[in-house]
């Protein structure tokens, strides 16, 4: 059953303006400074920005009532897999999907999940090429029916971003689903921290994430296609770390988890115009032996001795232990899961 239908590139401006309608409306950020400033302001001007602003805060739309607009539909019947393939909730062929930060690491191992169960896997990345075991995960994909494709882009560049997927999107007629996966780290006593460092981090690891999701479900909605995308948090915006000082890093990942809430309330349910029905859930991973955890060891003597001894099965992840989580949220297998936070760390804040 096909949950991407293609539909007249005619009906593409409407289906979108379901989605920027809200932003036209949306009250600018300047004016804000303008009411909250200690510099004097016109009396007129004040009270016309205030005026405008409860106008527009009366206006602006609520999110959909999910029993009005149910999210059905999505997984196939029990009677079409019983007996036709095995797994079949987990078959993504000819799914198409973007996954951030997939040029090495964690984001590659979950775009080799997705193309080595059928899916067409876009990896994005900042970096001029993929990593070294690029050739060997894009091997296994084709031998299994889906392909990796590396595309070099930004998150923090949101035009850019914007327009690849959207190239994507308009290749394929459709858009399935996204992994979020660019983030970066900084070690630093908070009192260390400058503005500009944690605006940085934030800008990736928090508003990265968001635009990405944001630029993907435009394409989706465009499209009318009811996927799933999948946020990679961290046990760190639960927990404060024993041994790491990172508190930007940690309260970025928090504020992922927070973002998935909002938006799986935003756009689980189905509109009557067939647009939205996007599942929205988090990862939640452990301390993994990432590039980035290796420089965090280099940095930290006795961190890793520390780390392994904090979880309960006494070591770190391999990446690939996520690949099953993440095809479980992309795919039919996880039908009726949104707004979720999937914490997959070795029992270390079990205890």
């Amino acid at each position: 059953m096909s949950l991407c239908p293609r539909i007249l590139s005619r009906q593409a401006p409407r289906a979108l303006s379901t989605v920027t309608k809200a932003t036209s409306r949306s009250f600018t950020s300047t004016q804000f400074r303008q009411i909250n400033s200690s510099k004097p302001v016109a009396t007129t001007s004040t009270q016309a920005l205030l005026a405008e602003f409860e106008r527009r805060s009366n206006t602006i739309p609520a999110p959909p009532e999910s029993r009005e607009h149910p999210m059905v539909g999505i997984a196939p019947a029990t009677r079409e897999n019983v007996g036709q393939k095995r797994f079949a909730d987990f078959d993504l062929r000819g799914r198409v999907f973007v996954v951030t930060g997939g040029a090495r690491g964690l984001g590659l191992s979950l775009a080799e999940a997705l193309a080595e169960t059928g899916g067409y896997v876009y990896c994005f990345d900042r970096e001029p090429g993929a990593g070294e075991a690029w050739d060997e995960a894009s091997r296994r994909a084709e031998e299994y029916g889906g392909f990796l494709q590396y595309r070099q882009q930004d998150v923090q560049d949101s035009k850019g971003l914007d327009r690849t997927i959207e190239e994507i999107a308009d290749k394929h007629q459709r858009l399935d689903g996204v992994v979020a996966a660019a983030g970066v780290q900084h070690l630093a006593p908070a009192m260390e921290w400058t503005r500009e460092e944690a605006n940085r981090m934030m800008d990736i690891n928090y508003t990265g994430v968001m635009m990405t999701a944001t630029s993907a479900a435009r394409q989706m909605f465009k499209y009318k296609c009811h996927g799933s995308m999948c946020l990679i948090a961290s046990m760190s915006g639960s927990v404060a770390n024993k041994g790491l000082l990172s508190p930007v890093y940690n309260s970025s990942k928090a504020a992922v988890v927070q973002l998935a809430r909002n938006l799986a309330m935003e756009w689980s349910p189905i509109r009557k115009d067939g647009t939205g029905g996007i599942r929205v859930n988090c990862i939640s991973p452990g301390h993994i032996l990432t590039p980035m955890v290796m420089k965090n060891f280099e940095e930290v003597p006795g961190l890793r001795e520390k780390w392994e001894s904090e979880n309960m099965m006494g070591r770190l992840a391999q990446t690939s232990e996520f690949k099953g989580a993440a095809l479980f949220l992309l795919s039919n297998a996880s039908s009726f899961m949104t707004g979720n936070n999937l914490v997959i760390d070795g029992g270390h804040t079990a205890w």
